[in-house]
């Protein structure tokens, strides 16, 4: 019995180790740059300051390169000004679907998207999900699930703004879409209800992670796909989030503000 359970213990300790290794290796970091403008939020991302933001690399299963490529691209990108933080991501999608309208409802029981923000060394940190519905999700956690932390739905974000827009059609499988996208602005000011977060300035660094929820006709279980990989099914792992490196201004060519068109791969 002592022989069996030591086996046991070492088994969770490989599979552990296994998953630290291969998140560890693929960590990603962005670099997020000053929007020179403020950004104009309605889910379209064509307006033209979001030229100065990098799209991250495609998103990965949860488990990183151990699994398939996902079957549909995802990626994202962040500006930041004085008074926000700035989220767009891209979601390709054949058959947009959402059902949820409710705030505050269990968002990934739809297909979504998912924004994890840790400001600093403390051990709590944000979560924050929305829909093609533009229905919201918003929650603080005071440490991970599995060092006991506790989900605070209670959490609002006052002044967020969020939107999005639908490349297709939605709920409606008689057709083929192309997939939505989302606007997110989380104000500094939302924050401090939970810890206390000072504006960032050039240089400074957060831990941040993206996630997109995938149901499939037939399957009751769901794809998780990741900017930074988790190296296990468990978003609540900070430490395998990637880095949200805050830079000044990018300069770009013909920065001039206004609209942009053709500006992401599902106009």
């Amino acid at each position: 019995m002592l022989r069996s359970s030591r086996m046991i213990h070492l088994s969770i300790f490989t599979v552990f180790a296994a998953a630290v290794y291969e998140a560890g290796a693929q960590q990603k970091s962005y670099e997020c740059h000053r929007a020179k403008t403020p950004v104009r939020v309605d889910g379209r991302l064509d307006d033209r300051v979001w030229k100065a933001a990098a799209w991250t690399t495609d998103f990965v299963d949860i488990e990183g390169s151990v699994k398939p490529i996902p079957r549909f691209r995802t990626r994202a990108k962040m500006l930041w000004d004085d008074e926000y933080l700035y989220i767009a991501a891209e979601l390709e999608e054949p058959e947009i679907k959402a059902t949820l309208t409710k705030h505050d409802s269990v968002i990934f029981h739809d297909n979504d998207f998912e924004v994890f923000l840790k400001p600093g060394e403390a051990p709590g940190y944000f979560e924050f999900e929305i829909n093609a519905l533009n229905t919201g999700w918003d929650l603080y956690l005071n440490k991970p699930y599995r060092e006991g932390g506790k989900a605070d739905n209670s959490w609002e974000i006052p002044g967020l703004k969020t939107a999005v827009a639908i490349h297709g059609t939605l709920n409606d499988s008689s057709d083929k879409d192309h997939g939505w996208t989302v606007e997110i602005a989380f104000p500094w000011s939302a924050f401090a209800s939970r810890l206390p977060v000072a504006k960032p300035e050039v240089g400074d660094q957060w831990r941040v992670n993206f996630s997109r929820v995938e149901w499939k006709a037939g399957v009751t279980k769901e794809d998780n796909w990741v900017w930074s990989p988790q190296g296990l099914i468990n978003m609540h792992v900070p430490e395998h989030w990637g880095y949200l490196r805050f830079d000044g201004p990018r300069t770009v060519a013909g920065g001039r503000s206004g609209r942009q068109h053709g500006a992401n791969g599902l106009q």
